[in-house]
């Protein structure tokens, strides 16, 4: 059993659990994920370690509550418990060894460029972070990476920060300073805007990729991804890949494949939920 031992509401729909996992905490490495399991029955979910105190033998797990399992999970109060948490699971981030990076964040994919950016920053490497969110009530993880380099934040209403998308203040910046390599997590639309982005620029681009994920082996299938004319597992491969390589129009069609299952599920939690249906 894993203890939570901090809950922390970071946007009206994105929560932070600080949780017990000594042996997680400290060997994992910027990139990596967890799937983890609430009890007997439940559905395997996979997290990203968003970051990690070895001392405390903590790591940190940032759930967006979108579906029936992910609003129990962000409903543990602390005290109350995990039954598993594995990991860590998946490859590291590939790290440039100096130079500059942008890190850019849509919503709930700052926290998974939060760790980056610190593996980055511990590195030397110049980092600027690029994030956004709807308003500026959704925006997260700001204070943890002005520690690490320079940030820009964006709003779609402009309430906070400068108005517009990650895209056009990624533009601004990719046109007039160099850039040796770009990381971005978000929705799939705008990892794959950050991808056409800097294509023309000719720089490197990593994003982190989030298909279906079961068993986080690579025997269940659910995770594979295209990448030119070749076959991947995100829970093996990845989850990060080169962004100028990714189908993303097949990627956000295996995201809808179970997406009518979730909602009957989240309106069988509500109680509207009838028999046969």
């Amino acid at each position: 059993m894993h203890t939570i031992l901090s809950r922390q509401q970071l946007s009206p729909n994105v929560t932070r659990l600080d949780v017990r996992a000594p042996r997680i905490a400290e060997i994992r490495q910027a990139g990596q994920f967890v799937i983890v399991h609430l009890d007997e029955g439940a559905e395997r979910i996979p997290l990203t370690i968003a970051d990690a105190d070895p001392a405390a033998g903590t790591i940190a797990l940032v759930i967006q509550a979108v579906g029936k399992s992910t609003r129990e999970l962000v409903a543990l109060e602390p005290g109350q418990a995990i039954r598993d948490v594995v990991g860590p699971l998946g490859h590291p981030t590939e790290m440039i060894a100096s130079g500059r990076a942008l890190c850019i964040g849509g919503g709930v994919g700052t926290a998974v460029v939060h760790p980056i950016a610190q593996g980055l920053h511990r590195r030397g490497v110049k980092v600027t972070s690029i994030i956004g969110g709807r308003s500026q009530e959704w925006v997260i993880f700001e204070k943890e990476l002005q520690q690490l380099g320079e940030v820009v934040v964006c709003t779609d209403d402009g309430s906070y920060g400068r108005k517009g998308f990650v895209t056009d203040a990624a533009k601004e910046i990719l046109a007039v300073s160099g850039v040796d390599i770009v990381y971005a997590v978000g929705p799939v639309p705008m990892m794959r805007a950050v991808a056409n982005l800097t294509r023309p620029f000719g720089v490197r681009t990593i994003v982190s990729l989030n298909p279906v994920m079961i068993d986080g082996t690579g025997m269940c299938g659910g995770c594979r991804v295209s990448l030119g004319n070749e076959t991947r597992f995100a829970c093996v491969d990845g989850p990060e890949f080169d962004g100028h390589q990714v189908n993303y129009e097949e990627l956000m069609d295996r995201l809808g494949t179970y997406r009518e299952f979730e909602q009957r599920a989240t309106a069988c939690a509500d109680g509207a939920c009838r028999m046969g249906r």
